[in-house]
This record gives structure tokens, sequence and C-alpha cells, in this order.
């Protein structure tokens, strides 16, 4: 009876010390990932509020426009009315666009 109440000791002790592992493991994780989630999500609002280019409707057409600009950079060949409420909208507002790979994405979407 000694020997088998020495073994359920043991093996309790050694299932809540692996619990116990694991679940530092995990918190370590989510604290990690957290920290990598906010420093995106600083980017990402760094990145917005200082775009390299702003499309936005000028005289009916699409337009680019560079930062700080008052004349349009480029004029996309794509019929407003064809877009869609929550495009236009977007449009009225200005879309911010941070470099030229995802200017020239954003026109081969729009026009295709």
């Amino acid at each position: 009876m000694l020997k088998s109440a020495k073994m359920i000791y043991f093996t309790l002790l050694t299932a809540i010390t692996i619990s116990g592992f694991m679940t530092i493991c995990t918190l370590g994780q989510t604290v990690r990932r957290h920290n990598i989630e906010t420093r995106f999500a600083a980017a990402a609002v760094e990145q917005e509020e200082d775009p390299l280019y702003v499309v936005r409707e000028s005289g009916g057409r699409a337009a680019v426009f560079r930062r700080g600009a008052e004349k349009p950079y480029l004029l996309i060949d794509v019929d407003i009315s064809l877009l869609s409420d929550y495009d236009r909208e977007m449009l009225a507002e200005g879309i911010g666009i941070s470099s030229d790979s995802e200017l020239r994405q954003f026109i081969e979407d729009v026009t295709s």
C-alpha cells in the first residue's frame, strides 16, 4: 500500500510539473505574440498617417496624388459610377498607399 501511495504521489507531482511547464510556455508565447502584434499595429498606423500616395476622386475620375500635392500625379481610367458604394465612399475620403508596388497593385485591381 505504501508503494502504491508513493507511485500515485510521484505521478501526480509529475503531472502537475508538466502542466505548470506547459502553462508557462503558453503564457510566454502569448506575451510574445501580443508584442509582435503591437509592433505590427504601430507600423501600420505609422504608414497610414503618412502615405506616399493618396487615391481620391478628382473631376469624376480616380486620381493619384503624391504626398502633399494639389495636382494629380496620375489619372486612373476607371468609371467611378461602376464602382460599389463602399469604393466610391473610400475614394471620396482618399485611399492612402505607401509604396509604388502597392500603387501598381491597386491600379491593376481597380481597372480589371
